[in-house]
């Protein structure tokens, strides 16, 4: 049930369609106690509904009042409790209630004081001793009549008896018929002394075992010659078709004893039986007096009762018609104030800044097209305020994904502000110059530690960009790589290259694009040195060996034919020339190897089985090679000829730096990675390590910390591992602080 007086919101009260629905079932409600109590009336009136329903209707009814009255009250506890909390509408709410109300009791009320008084004298009326007189002679004069009849049919009756003693029963039975017509009977019928029927005229002739005499009847006759009976007129008839089926089967029924006709041993009695009816007139008369006799007698004896009935019958309907008008008062009267309170609770809300849809009432009075006209006002407001929150998070939604995209770029994206301070940085800026950005927002970027340099190159550009033209064109930018070298005030491991892009944002911050391009620069740098390497196997390969061969020519033509002193002297120029021409050579065969490597050839191998097959080429080396081999190891892509080639400089290098170190050792290590995806090859050596400027190019070609080498090696590995899908990391050893040599790693993918 909901509250009467509370208007319906959006967010606190129940939707229009629960609202009317429990106006309709308050109406329901009145009307279903009108219906019981106009059945209560019925049965007030009607003897035996009133026997089989008053009682549980007049249960239903007080039933049905008492819910009322429940409702009355809660609603009243309700209307208390909004008044004494203030709440807008409740005052004329109650006056309205109290007034639409009053219309409907004041007039209930004065009605049930007339009716009773009417009531109260009606009954007492009805009982009068003249009704009770009239109904007395009536019912004598219904009986005198009734048994005058009976004696006149039992006098004829018996005179015919008479005229049948003399006749044999043949002669008898031929009588029947003229004996009816002359008695104005329906049915005759002539019985023997055993109850058998000798013979009969009317009705009882098609009947094959008509309903004989009994014994107590015969005797009865035969004492008093004559037995006169009166059936059909038997009290009990409570229905029009019990008293119809009584007029139709009332009858006078007469038994005479008919005499023998001498006085022989062997003569039997007869008897006669004659049925006539009754006449339809007298009978409905004589039922009709009969019944209201009894009815009378009955109210008569239970008059109080009866009383108390028709009297509390009128209380419950007063009670009823009372409380269904408060009921209706309450309603109406909600009807009435309901537009004000919407109108009231709608403002708060819009006040409060809640534009949520408000409540429109659809009914055609002014007061409802105002709501309707304020809901419109609440609506336009709302979608002009949803308008610019839509507008609000697309912008929220541009923004972060533009901050997605920043935030995912490989590039750095630096946002400076017109004095060259830090307004927004992305991750990639951060991870490209290894520092942490975000520590220094709102700071200018050269006073960042380390990136003094970058940031004096970066303000130039974007002096000499802005210098240029002004404004600066749609689009434009500048662009300018730098060099960042690796120093102790710099937080780079290694120098790095970058191509920075700079441009003007609309709000007149500047926008710092960058990308590092080292490894860029790097793969450049090794193709170029491929180029010079291919240049260099074909420029200078051609020439050695003529070179070789014509000193070797030389020496043999002027072997014995100068001074000794000039022998020497030649002896040591061919061999000079010779050993360079070999050095030479090596340098281009290494050149060409670079250049010139055959394309991969992936394929699953056992990486322990091809390391021990290379161990045994260095079973005498000076300094021996020790395997430490993982168990189990899933087979790798990679080119057996190409690793071979790579564990080979590998080796060679790690040998090459301890060698003259006694008890030094080359350690041949195998591992599987944590994920299960890659197999790690590692080789360690017990030398001095690599040095730091040796780190940080080592995959360059022509870095190299040997005094004859060129450089090659590692580039040539990083090149294999490249073409392989894998890689090769350097790193030192160190044991207590110190570096204990280097180690060497070659990451190949397990293979599916």
């Amino acid at each position: 049930m909901t509250d009467p007086a509370a208007p319906s919101t959006p967010h606190r009260a129940k939707p229009a369609a629960v609202r009317w629905a429990v106006g309709a079932g308050l109406v329901f409600m009145t009307g279903v106690g009108m219906v019981l109590l106009f059945l209560l009336t019925l049965a007030t009136n009607n003897r035996a509904l009133y026997e089989q329903n008053f009682t549980w209707l007049v249960a239903v009814n007080v039933a049905v009042a008492a819910f009322l009255l429940l409702i009355v009250g809660w609603i009243a506890v309700r209307l208390g409790l909004r008044l004494k909390r203030g709440k807008f509408g409740t005052r004329l709410l109650i006056k309205l209630a109290a007034i639409i109300g009053l219309v409907g009791v004041l007039p209930g009320v004065l009605i049930y004081t007339v009716s009773y008084q009417f009531v109260s004298r009606s009954i007492e009326s009805w009982f009068d001793v003249r009704v009770e007189s009239a109904l007395a002679a009536g019912l004598n004069l219904g009986r005198t009549t009734l048994d005058t009849l009976g004696a006149d049919l039992g006098s004829k009756t018996r005179v015919a008896a008479e005229s049948l003693s003399r006749m044999p029963n043949a002669s008898a039975v031929l009588a029947l018929d003229r004996l009816r017509e002359q008695l104005g009977a329906s049915d005759l019928i002539l019985w023997n002394a055993n109850g058998q029927a000798l013979g009969s005229a009317g009705l009882s002739r098609f009947d094959i075992n008509p309903e004989r005499p009994t014994q107590t009847q015969l005797r009865n006759v035969r004492a008093s010659r004559v037995v006169t009976q009166v059936d059909g007129l038997e009290e009990g008839a409570e229905t029009d078709i019990e008293a119809l089926i009584a007029v139709s089967e009332a009858r006078i029924k007469v038994l005479a004893l008919v005499s023998p006709p001498n006085f022989g041993f062997n003569a039997e009695p007869r008897y006669l039986q004659v049925v006539a009816p009754l006449p339809r007139a007298l009978v409905t008369d004589a039922l009709a007096v009969q019944v209201a006799n009894r009815e009378y007698q009955e109210r008569a004896f239970a008059r109080e009762g009866l009383r108390r009935m028709y009297i509390g019958t009128l209380t419950l309907a007063l009670f009823l018609a009372v409380f269904g008008a408060v009921l209706l008062a309450v309603l109406l009267g909600n009807q009435l104030v309901r537009p004000l309170l919407v109108l009231a609770e709608g403002m708060r809300e819009v006040a409060a800044g809640n534009l949520a849809p408000k409540t429109a009432l659809t009914s055609r009075d002014e007061l409802a097209s105002l709501t309707r006209t304020f809901a419109h006002m609440t609506q336009d407001l709302a979608d002009a305020r949803g308008a610019v929150q839509k507008s609000m998070e697309q912008v929220d939604a541009a923004r972060a994904n533009l901050q997605t995209i920043l935030d995912n770029l490989t590039a750095g994206v630096v946002v400076l502000d017109e004095d060259g301070c830090l307004h927004s940085v992305n991750p990639g800026a951060e991870r490209i110059l290894r520092t942490p950005l975000a520590r220094h927002m709102g700071a200018p970027l050269a006073d960042v530690p380390g990136l003094e340099a970058f940031a004096s190159g970066v303000l130039q550009q974007f002096e000499r960009f802005l210098g240029e033209q002004t404004p600066p064109p749609e689009g434009g930018h500048w662009q300018q790589s730098f060099e960042l070298s690796a120093n102790g005030n710099t937080p780079f491991d290694e120098g790095i290259t970058l191509i920075a892009r700079g441009a003007l944002l609309p709000n007149g911050e500047r926008l710092l694009v960058f990308d590092d391009v080292s490894e860029m620069v790097s793969a450049q740098r090794a193709k170029a040195w491929g180029e010079v390497a291919r240049r260099l196997a074909h420029e200078i390969k051609n020439p050695l060996t003529p070179i070789q061969l014509s000193a070797e020519r030389l020496a043999m033509k002027l072997d014995g034919k100068v001074q000794p002193t000039e022998q020497a002297v030649l002896d040591k120029s061919v061999r000079t020339i010779v050993d360079q021409v070999d050095a030479m050579k090596r340098l281009v065969n290494e050149f060409r190897d670079y250049a010139r490597l055959p394309a991969v050839r992936l394929a699953p191998i056992d990486l322990n089985a091809l390391v021990r097959d290379i161990l045994v080429l260095y079973d005498n080396a000076a300094v021996p090679v020790r395997l430490e081999l993982a168990d189990d190891l899933p087979k790798v892509q990679a080119d057996p000829e190409q690793v071979r080639q790579t564990l080979h400089n590998l080796v060679q290098n790690a040998q090459d730096a301890m060698a003259g170190q006694p008890g030094a050792e080359v350690l041949l290590r195998t591992r599987r990675s944590d994920s299960g995806k890659w197999v790690r090859l590692s080789v360690l050596d017990q030398g001095p390590g690599f040095a730091d400027h040796i780190l940080k190019r080592a995959f360059e070609p022509y870095v190299t910390t040997k005094t004859k080498g060129t450089g090659l090696g590692l580039a040539v590995v990083k090149k294999i591992m490249d073409e392989h899908g894998g890689r090769v990391d350097l790193a030192n050893r160190m044991t207590e602080g110190r570096v204990s040599g280097a180690q060497v790693s070659l990451s190949f993918a397990v293979a599916n």
